[in-house]
């Protein structure tokens, strides 16, 4: 689908500076040939300077090109997603620290994150740019590997993180500790620790429960536990949570979001906590969470 750049000015905005505005897109996506060129051109007669992650820079040579680990440096007021749920997983890890707000446009095939529609893009940017918008504000969730008592590496989740075995279709034995108490031990092929945005994910298809994305806690999922007894749980968002695999025989990795994959090794930790870092997703509108469900997931259907 074509857009006119311009029908959803209305008027020029005359800034007295340049706004500087990331971009980042799904790789291998048609449309964006002619949707970024038409965008930039939209962009600085708004007064918005676009600068392209590697990706979008494909797609045109018509605006500065920087890595997506360097975007933050720049300062950006906004960030632009150009793509599916899964690529605003990357950019909201990648933009994480930087409080920059995210406005997605859904160009996959669920949008269940990507809620702006292609056809809305301008009338949402534009709304954006006259401070018209709303933003809804997702937590993420913060882990650490710790190896010998040290913190081995860190990363931050908007959906989740999970620990699975690797190659060999076999179970692990998992220790799940609450603020160093023990919760549960089990034998399972992993557990999932989900942001109340991630327990519509992985963790759903786990039979994990659905959270409101507004609710304050974090949940507990294990995958095909060999307990009958043993379900999902939801704890206080502030909840301190560590999961440890016993023995490691064979591989075992810790997945973020579905994308980052770490080995872990024998005697590793993790602890997982609310980040101190959130996503803020610009929409026209508030988000109404079960229309979302319904449209999305045919939450409710008969």
């Amino acid at each position: 689908m074509k857009l006119d750049p311009s029908r959803a000015a209305g008027h020029w905005v005359n800034w007295s500076s340049m706004r500087t505005v990331v971009i980042l897109s799904k790789p291998q996506k048609e449309e964006l040939c002619v949707l970024i060129p038409e965008l930039i051109l939209w962009m600085r007669a708004h007064g918005l300077n676009p600068v392209l992650d590697p990706v979008s820079g494909n797609y045109t040579r018509d605006a500065p090109v920087v890595p997506r680990h360097e975007m933050a440096a720049l300062g950006p007021e906004l960030a632009i997603v150009l793509g599916g749920d899964g690529t605003l997983l990357a950019a909201a890890r990648a933009l994480a620290k930087s409080d920059i707000p995210i406005l997605s446009v859904n160009l996959g095939s669920l949008g269940f994150l990507t809620e702006v529609r292609l056809a809305d893009l301008y009338p949402t940017l534009e709304a954006w740019c006259e401070n018209c918008s709303t933003m809804d504000s997702r937590a993420m969730l913060h882990v650490e590997i710790q190896r010998d008592g040290k913190v081995e590496s860190e990363y931050e989740a908007l959906n989740d993180i999970v620990v699975s075995k690797g190659a060999i279709a076999r179970m692990g034995d998992f220790t799940v500790k609450l603020a160093g108490q023990l919760a549960a031990s089990f034998r399972a092929d992993g557990v999932i620790v989900a942001t109340p945005t991630g327990s519509t994910a992985y963790s759903l298809a786990a039979a994990g429960p659905i959270l409101a994305p507004d609710v304050d806690a974090l949940v507990i999922t294990p995958i095909c536990p060999h307990l009958l007894t043993l379900r999902p749980i939801v704890v206080r968002g502030d909840a301190e949570v560590s999961v440890s695999v016993e023995g490691i025989p064979d591989q075992t990795y810790l997945t973020v979001d579905g994308q980052e994959a770490v080995q872990l090794r024998v005697g590793d930790e993790l602890h997982c906590r609310r980040s101190k870092y959130c996503v803020k997703l610009v929409r026209m509108k508030p988000p109404a969470f079960f229309d979302v469900l319904r449209a999305k997931l045919k939450w409710g259907e008969r």
